[in-house]
């Protein structure tokens, strides 16, 4: 008897340990205090959102505008709760306040949430193969309002991996559970 409940329990843990090392690693992540939900809410629900993709993931064998092409139709499938379409296009002109989610693949490890939003210039530092490793940073003009980094295994931009990823990686960036603690159910209709 004891031997079938170890050996139960190490299948048991063998199963976890294999789905676990396939499932996204979300990173740390910083809330500003001027984030509000129900901002990025009116902002986003109905409209066009932009996301700013800078580099390109280390996936092996694959061009840049592939990895742009099939990670758009990727997010919009797991996108968060408002009614939003994610675009790439730059707004005809640019709105006030201007908010965007910017996506850096690899970045530098001194390449901070506060340049992206200001628009400096990405710094990169060498990926490692069949890794996509995204630093997402949600900004309101030059603000900082969200950050968190993502990580998973995957060989190509359409791998389901990826997909899961920005599953997990949208209610850490874009996070309705402040608004839910303080108004009850996020945005009623």
């Amino acid at each position: 008897m004891r031997l079938r409940s170890k050996l139960i329990g190490s299948l048991l843990a063998l199963t976890a340990l294999s789905s676990t090392a396939s499932a996204a690693v979300i990173g740390g992540s910083y809330y500003a205090p001027q984030y509000d939900y129900a901002e990025f809410f009116a902002a986003s629900d109905g409209r066009n959102f932009q996301v700013i993709l800078n580099g390109v993931p280390a996936l092996p064998g694959v061009a840049p505008n592939d990895v742009a092409n099939a990670l758009l139709p990727i997010m919009q499938a797991a996108k968060p709760r408002p009614a939003l379409t994610f675009t790439y296009a730059d707004p005809p002109e640019r709105p006030h306040p201007y908010y965007r989610l910017v996506l850096t693949f690899d970045p530098a490890n001194d390449y901070a949430s506060s340049q992206v939003c200001a628009g400096v210039p990405p710094r990169f530092k060498q990926g490692t193969p069949s890794v996509f490793y995204v630093f997402a940073v949600y900004c309101r003009n030059d603000q900082v309002l969200t950050e968190t980094t993502a990580w998973t295994p995957a060989n190509a931009p359409n791998d389901p991996r990826i997909g899961e990823l920005f599953r997990q990686l949208f209610p850490v960036i874009f996070p309705d559970s402040m608004y839910r603690h303080l108004n009850g159910s996020p945005m009623r209709r």
